[in-house]
Parts: C-alpha cells; structure tokens; sequence
C-alpha cells in the first residue's frame, strides 16, 4: 500500500474545472482534499495566477511510478502541453507527486530524475506546503520537517502571505 500527497495547480481555462476533474480522476483512491488557494505564478510571472490545492491519496496496489503516471494521464486530459522553454510557465493542469509512504509508513526517497521524492523543491514553494497543512496539519516533509515549521520561517513567511484562501471554491471528493 502507498499513500501519497499530490500538489494540483491551474491557470489556463477553467482552472476549478481542471482541479475538480484532476480529483475525480484519482477515484476512490482519494483521502481528502484541500481548501483551493489562488496563488501567484512562480518562476514565470508573465502568467495568470493559479488555483492550487493537495490532494491525499491511497492505493494498496499503487507504486510511486503509478502515482506519477496517474498525475501525467490527469495532465493529458486537462490538454496539458509541456513548452520547453517555459519550464515554470502556464498551464490548464499541473499534478505533482510531493511524497509517497510505504505500507510502513515510511517515506519513499528516489532520486530518479524523472520522479524525485520527496518532490525536490517542495520546500520551497507556499503553493504546495500551505494547501498540504490542511489536510495535515501535523505533516512532514520527509528531509526537510514539519510543514508548518517550513512555512513559517523565511522566504515561505513572505510567499506564504501572497496566497489567497478561496473558500468560495470547493473541490469534492466522493469518499
């Protein structure tokens, strides 16, 4: 069995759409989800502003390359295209793979680059840790600690205060 935490973002179309059918496709597999944050683009400010929520997942059959295939296949659905020479540029669907745990509970670490975990600039990103708290709110991010302690300390504070809760938008799950 894993368990995983997957970060969904959008900023092209309908960015709720994409994030709801992004849930919908993991199924039953889905724990819970996040609140939605409106976020500002990181990395490429010449860009609309996201959506951005966390996803917890578990499959006692999934491994960390299903759950990093699953995301693509989400991805292809919401008409992603991936522009080389935009690598942190718009898109109608993002879906990383953030973490994964065994059936022990222990954390996955992988430094395959075509699927690094924990998800190597997890840290560093508001988007991603904030929406994670509140389906965690005592969670780790395996190598690097508690998510809040993360979120608290600088640069994350600053970034952290850029990030727009939108309790007007909600992302269901069936479970």
């Amino acid at each position: 069995m894993t368990r995983a935490v997957l970060s969904i973002g959008s900023n092209l179309g309908d960015r709720l759409a994409h994030l709801r059918a992004a849930v919908a496709s993991f199924g039953d597999t889905v724990l819970v989800v996040s609140g939605v944050y409106e976020t500002p683009p990181w990395g490429d400010a010449e860009q609309p502003a996201y959506l951005n929520a966390a996803v917890l997942v578990r499959d006692p059959a999934a491994t960390p390359r299903d759950w990093l295939a699953r995301a693509r296949a989400a991805e292809a659905a919401a008409g992603r295209t991936r522009d080389p020479e935009r690598r942190y540029g718009p898109r109608t669907l993002d879906v990383d793979v953030i973490a994964v745990w065994d059936a022990a509970g222990e954390p996955v670490l992988s430094g395959d680059p075509e699927l690094t975990l924990p998800h190597p600039r997890a840290h560093l990103r508001a988007f991603v840790l904030r929406p994670w708290i509140d389906i965690e709110p005592h969670g780790r991010l395996p190598g690097h600690g508690w998510l809040t302690d993360l979120l608290n300390a600088e640069p994350l504070a600053s970034d952290a205060l850029e990030l727009s809760p939108r309790p007007d938008l909600a992302l269901e799950s069936d479970t």
